[in-house]
């Protein structure tokens, strides 16, 4: 008789989900799903609002990540109404966005991915949360990683209106300009996260890199997925989190396609399955062919790790030197100038970390630019709307808005691709490969099931995106039965 494990809700990431684990008679995994059990309507429900409005909107979809979304939004509007704005509105814009890069992927590292690594993935599920970390790493750690988050909050809050869901993105502009005295403290900021960033890569070195049990985890072949990886780029095949090209290479690293992302239905399908509400993006031009990885399967990445993958290379030095560091470390080799794609999945907390360097460093060089603070960030907008496509690197992914209006601006169709939706199929192949790695004659254990959720909480999901709870609260109810359909154990909460 065919056990079957739930884990329900999984934990440490936004929104809801459940993973079904089958095992066989011998009590190996036959099969696994990652579910996404609730419906999505929040494209639905913005068509015949004014188009305006959808930076304000849009970034009601999630908690954690708002500021994606609004400038996602903002983006879009700007092809809505065919105006390009000024240089130093995009830079206002992506330092603005930088803050929120550094809050966010310091918000990962600590509080979500973190303690299966400082904590330990085996430890009582009580103690992996970010109390365990700074009960292991120390308060002073704690104060570090509080104050990093509510500096940049300041920042936040000071370029976008509101410290959560932000409300500066206009059409070709933004609502306030950057003052010189704000300037100063913006950039003693932005020093201090490259500092904070420096110390996070250490950190990662002492307590991953330092362990030879979790550098084996990481490089095991339970965690290990080959895939297309997909990232924005400058015009120097640099990463970029703003503004560029979206670029995909396979998993050898030769590059597929570079589009705009006004272009990315032209590369860009979505697949249903019946068994969740979320759909699976694949491209195109490679084509659905399963939960497979490899060359010819079109599933493909959209991570820090995918973003870094995809690019020839990080366009700050000191994030240069943690990428070289990172690469070499994990054994890829340089061909064509380039590094090969790295397809460890859980080196994507790694990434992560170079990422955060890079916006940290990124940050510091906007704000020290002469043109963040002139005062002309607004337009008169007179052009007729009619559709747009905005694009951003959002944390956790790639993230495309795009808007139909009629004449007066009114939303006619609104289509979103949010970061983690890219990610639900390798997180779903990622999942099963786990479960079937690690669970083996039956034997589950509280620490074997974290493991498996680690598979998907590399990725960083937030699910809040893409789908959305009515019940206000997350029941969980997790049996494990022997061959024989017997019960061995039940955790139950909210049922």
């Amino acid at each position: 008789m065919t056990q079957h494990i739930t884990i329900d809700p999984v934990t440490r990431l936004e929104g809801h989900g459940k993973i079904d684990i089958f095992l066989d008679d011998d009590g190996n995994v036959d099969n696994a799903y990652f579910i996404i059990p609730e419906l999505r309507g929040f494209e639905q429900f913005c068509v015949g609002r004014p188009a305006e409005e959808m930076p304000r909107i849009t970034n009601r979809i999630c908690g954690v990540c708002p500021e994606a979304h609004h400038m996602a939004g903002t983006k879009a509007l700007d092809a809505l109404f065919h105006v390009e704005p000024s240089a130093a509105v995009k830079k206002l814009r992506e330092l603005f966005y930088m803050a929120f890069y550094v809050t966010d992927h310091t918000t990962h590292f600590y509080a979500l991915g973190g303690p299966d690594f400082v904590v330990g993935p085996d430890a009582p599920a009580a103690e992996r949360n970010i109390l365990g970390v700074i009960h292991k790493v120390g308060v002073d750690i704690g104060k570090q990683v509080i104050a990093c988050r509510q500096r940049n909050h300041h920042v936040i809050q000071m370029l976008g209106g509101r410290g959560v869901h932000p409300v500066a993105g206009l059409p070709g502009g933004w609502s306030r300009a950057l003052g010189e005295e704000e300037r100063v403290e913006v950039e003693q900021i932005a020093r201090e996260n490259v500092a904070f960033a420096q110390f996070s890569l250490k950190l990662f070195a002492d307590v991953v890199l330092g362990n030879q049990g979790y550098v084996n985890m990481v490089l095991s072949d339970a965690f290990t997925e080959p895939t297309y990886s997909m990232g924005m780029v400058d015009e120097n095949n640099l990463v970029n989190f703003y503004d560029g090209k979206i670029r995909v290479v396979d998993p050898d690293g030769v590059q597929l396609v570079k589009y705009e992302a006004k272009d990315y239905q032209k590369h860009i399908a979505e697949r249903v399955e019946p068994w969740t509400y979320l759909k699976f993006p694949y491209l195109k031009d490679v084509g659905w062919k399963g939960f497979v990885p490899g060359k010819e399967s079109g599933v493909y990445c959209a991570t820090p790790l995918s973003r870094l993958n995809a690019a020839d290379g990080m366009a700050t030095p000191l994030a240069q030197e943690a990428y070289e560091q990172m690469y070499e470390t994990l054994g890829s080799e340089r061909v064509n100038g380039r590094y090969q794609p790295v397809h460890y999945r859980l080196a994507i907390h790694w990434a992560r970390l170079v990422e955060l360097m890079f916006a940290a460093e990124r940050m510091l060089n906007l704000v020290t630019d002469p043109i963040i603070t002139d005062p002309n960030v607004r337009v008169v907008v007179n052009n007729i709307p009619d559709e747009g496509v905005g694009c951003v690197e959002a944390p956790r992914g790639t993230l495309t808005h795009h808007y139909w209006t009629d004449e007066n601006g009114i939303l006619t169709r609104v289509n979103l691709i949010v970061g983690t939706t890219n990610n639900y199929a390798p997180i779903a192949m990622s999942v099963k490969k786990a479960a079937k790695s690690l669970i083996r004659q039956g034997v589950v254990t509280d620490g074997l099931l974290n493991r498996v959720e680690m598979a998907f909480r590399a990725y960083d999901p937030c699910f809040g995106c893409a789908t959305h709870s009515l019940p206000g609260q997350m029941p969980l109810e997790v049996v494990v039965r022997d061959a024989r359909g017997g019960e061995v154990a039940r955790l139950r909460q909210f049922v």
